[in-house]
């Protein structure tokens, strides 16, 4: 029996309809499973869309494993990747997750740049474990989170410039949000994302990082990150008028869901040291109603 979300195979893509309709399976249930602070983003979403955006975060899932994950030579393997995912363009990849992209960017017209900056994001990632400044970070963040960014602009049909930006600005919070909610983990696999400057401006050294609670210096290094992440977020918002429908409503809640981590790390006083903030479902729903009366009231900001 045919689940609810079919795609149908796009003809030169050389994939039989039942190949893509598994490789879609997959993807849909990699994103159930793995989507944690931004999974509320999701129930909003047209239900059309859903495998592309699965497809797309599969393939960015995929990515991250190997960069962050992977035994053995973790350059080798994203160099492996990145040839099996060329193959979607005229090509027939094997990957599963990428039987089910091709679908995605030939449905689409998604070009290829977006997902080689994700694949370079994740070999900076080999090479670079500290940014001295926060413009370096910025690169970064051009490369993985913005890129994802606009590759759902073009599942939603948007290819201008002036939301791509408001995208990029939205991203970058998104992104930011996940290293300061994460800076224990990261540190623990040696990587460190404050920038290198903000610690010396605020007196903090690298071996804080490794303690159980924040110094008072720490503190106020991780509420000037935060309030930097939230004037970014506030940057983006315009994007959420500039879509239509259903649409609208999941851009808001991609939004709030990040703003919501920022809270929850204010909330526990920016100790992120010593418990790791996250959000709860309770919250999440809380988010999901109040976002949608806010649209439909006008009241959104």
């Amino acid at each position: 029996m045919a689940h609810s979300w079919v795609v149908q195979p796009r003809p030169g893509t050389g994939a039989s309809a039942a190949a893509v309709d598994e490789a879609y399976k997959g993807c849909l249930a990699l994103l159930g499973y793995h989507y944690e602070n931004f999974s509320i983003a999701t129930w909003f979403l047209p239900k059309h869309l859903v495998p592309h955006i699965a497809a797309i975060y599969a393939f960015a899932r995929a990515v991250d494993d190997l960069g962050d994950e992977a035994v053995g030579d973790r350059l080798a393997q994203l160099d492996a990747w990145e040839q099996d995912f060329l193959q979607c363009y005229g090509g027939q990849p094997q990957h599963p997750y990428l039987v089910a992209l091709q679908q995605t960017i030939a449905t689409f017209d998604i070009p290829r740049e977006p997902f080689l900056k994700l694949v370079q994001a994740n070999r900076m990632d080999q090479a670079i474990n500290r940014y001295p400044t926060f413009k370096d970070l910025l690169v970064y963040c051009e490369n993985s989170a913005n890129s994802v960014g606009h590759l759902a602009l073009y599942v939603f049909g948007f290819r201008d410039a002036d939301r791509q930006r408001l995208s990029d600005a939205t991203c970058t919070a998104l992104q930011l949000a996940n290293f300061w909610q994460d800076v224990r983990r990261d540190y623990a696999m040696g990587r460190i994302y404050i920038p290198q400057e903000d610690l010396a401006r605020f007196g903090c050294t690298e071996a804080e990082l490794a303690r159980d609670a924040a110094s008072a210096e720490f503190l106020r290094l991780l509420e000037f990150e935060v309030n930097r992440a939230r004037e970014l977020f506030r940057q983006g918002l315009p994007l959420v008028r500039m879509v239509p429908g259903k649409l609208r409503l999941d851009l808001a809640l991609f939004s709030r869901g990040g703003m919501s981590v920022l809270d929850a790390i204010e909330r526990q006083g920016y100790d992120v040291l010593k418990q790791r903030p996250t959000v709860s479902k309770a919250r999440k729903a809380w988010l999901a109603a109040t976002t949608f009366v806010a649209l439909k009231t006008g009241r959104f900001s």
